[in-house]
């Protein structure tokens, strides 16, 4: 990890050697690959964290998680059975499993056949079958936690049943996620549908209490943003003491943050939730391949340009480090990830934020 972090700050560090508090803020893929790395971290009341001797731990773990999906099996169960989305939360509950074989494989099986059945996931049809029986989502993800032996809490951003809105350069308004990720324009504004919906006591609370907040990775405006627009969440992070740290992504996303740089992604999430909500960000260093390069190019899409000046004048420390990992796509190297996180909180907890050169906003 390269830091310009300020070298003199003095932790306190007798809080944070029963383990760090961590909530992790986001949704898909980005969010669950980030669970899979803190989780090594989290310590267990029957086993010792599988990490080097003299690591951070983490005592509490929390996921927030965005529930606007619109498509694909959640999204068909959402409109079948009158439910949140359970997609983005199953995935986080599988990542968080102390078991990542048998009953994470089931989980994350998808039915090729059958009527009714094609396309859709068993987690996803467990999650709708304990909504059913419990009338309660969150209790239904409660529950699904338990039975996976998950090593964190995991709550929807909302529990109300909501819809994203973006309004585009042109004017024009887009109604849906599905909608919004097809959509050739570029977005300027995202909202909720309906707008003043109650985050979960427990989140807040959580952040609140926080030791460590992160925001990514994800796609910036049908992942990361719609969180902030749940009331009171925005409010909730800028005013806990919390060290609050940016996930970039490592590459732009179609449709999506085409030509935004890092520093175009923070100002995005800072005009979003009216306010300078971050003190780092984690961003890679290490260039993609020229093979993975070529795969993104037939998208469009390109490795996210680290902007560091830029960075630096909206009051964000850059810290670089080397999370690409090449699997077929670009994904982040959760375990780099996670430790760099940690470091941070451990080795820099929070100041007084540095006054930005500009609003960002």
């Amino acid at each position: 990890m390269e830091s310009k972090a300020v070298e003199n700050a003095s932790p306190d560090k007798t809080a944070r050697e029963r383990g760090l508090r961590v909530v992790a803020i986001g949704g898909g893929t980005g969010l669950s690959t980030l669970l899979k790395g803190l989780k090594r971290f989290v310590l267990s009341p029957s086993e010792i964290p599988t990490t080097p001797s003299g690591s951070p731990v983490i005592r509490d773990l929390c996921a927030v998680v965005t529930v606007s999906d619109d498509g694909g099996s959640s999204g068909r169960l959402r409109k079948e059975f009158n439910m949140l989305p359970p997609g983005d939360i199953r995935n986080c509950i599988v990542a968080l499993s102390e078991d990542e074989a048998l009953l994470s494989q089931l989980f994350r099986h998808r039915f090729e056949k059958g009527s009714g059945l094609e396309g859709h996931s068993f987690g996803n049809l467990f999650l709708a079958a304990l909504t059913s029986l419990t009338s309660d989502f969150s209790e239904a993800v409660r529950l699904s936690s338990e039975i996976l032996l998950t090593r964190g809490h995991i709550h929807p951003a909302t529990t109300s049943n909501i819809e994203l809105e973006a309004l585009m350069e042109d004017g024009t308004r887009v109604r849906g996620e599905t909608r919004i990720t097809a959509s050739k324009g570029r977005i300027r504004e995202l909202f909720l549908v309906p707008p003043d919906v109650e985050p979960m006591p427990q989140t807040l609370d959580a952040i609140a209490h926080a030791d460590v907040i992160t925001i990514g990775p994800g796609s910036l405006f049908t992942s990361l943003i719609p969180n902030l627009l749940v009331k009171g969440i925005s409010q909730a992070i800028v005013a806990s003491p919390a060290t609050k740290v940016y996930v970039c992504n490592l590459m732009t996303q179609a449709n999506e943050s085409l030509g935004l740089t890092a520093a175009d992604h923070i100002r995005a999430l800072n005009l979003h939730a009216q306010d300078q909500l971050f003190d780092y960000a984690l961003i890679n260093r290490t260039p993609v391949s020229d093979e993975m390069k070529a795969k993104y190019e037939i998208e469009g899409a390109c490795q996210i340009v680290a902007d560091l000046d830029a960075i630096e004048a909206l009051g964000v420390i850059p810290v670089l480090g080397d999370y690409l990992e090449e699997a077929g796509v670009a994904r982040h190297n959760n375990a780099r990830v996670a430790r760099d996180l940690l470091q941070l909180a451990t080795e820099h907890p929070r100041t007084e934020r540095r006054a930005p050169a500009s609003d960002g906003l």
